[in-house]
């Protein structure tokens, strides 16, 4: 990123936000997001929320709101209304069950709708993964995991130093949110 301040350029002791690793991310998983919502909404006319659901539930990967808002990263409660939606446009069934824990699945034309999405976010990372070698691949991945379980271990230490349940599970919160 070529507005990022480097070390050598601040004065000594002093933070400046776009140095710190998390801001960093945090910029390219928003221009990320940014540019997939354009995408997918001309497109396909659906938002991220959307997409992300279709995409979880597409790939087997979760059926109920609770799973999909989880591992999408995004609250039940607007998870319920995204799926709610996807139901009236005819792209997802609920099947009946308690609350929130309802089995979801796609309807055909719902796995037409993910079948495309699924196409065109395959272009997107085949686009962003040509920016990188090998090398550089493996060595992203592996930093991305070891990142991903510090913060997940970050995070349990202050839940339980605060006393706030609800520890998140690793399984889940290491996978990113597809975008």
């Amino acid at each position: 990123m070529t507005d990022t301040v480097t070390a050598a350029q601040t004065p000594t002791g002093q933070l400046v936000i776009t140095q710190l690793l998390s801001y960093r991310l945090h910029r390219v998983a928003n221009a990320f997001e940014r540019s997939a919502a354009l995408l997918f909404r001309r497109e396909f006319d659906v938002s991220v929320g959307e997409w992300r659901a279709l995409a979880l539930l597409g790939g087997g990967v979760a059926s109920t709101t609770n799973r999909i808002a989880r591992l999408a990263g995004i609250d039940p409660a607007q998870m319920s209304r995204i799926i709610t939606k996807l139901a009236e446009r005819g792209f997802v069934t609920r099947s009946t069950g308690p609350g929130n824990s309802s089995p979801i699945s796609l309807t055909e034309e719902g796995r037409r709708k993910y079948e495309g999405l699924i196409a065109a976010a395959r272009a997107r990372n085949t686009a962003f993964l040509a920016a990188l070698t090998d090398e550089e691949i493996v060595h992203l991945d592996s930093a991305l995991e070891k990142l991903a379980n510090l913060a997940i271990s970050m995070e349990r230490a202050a839940r339980a130093e605060a006393g706030v349940p609800g520890a998140p599970d690793t399984a889940d919160a290491a996978k990113p949110s597809v975008v």
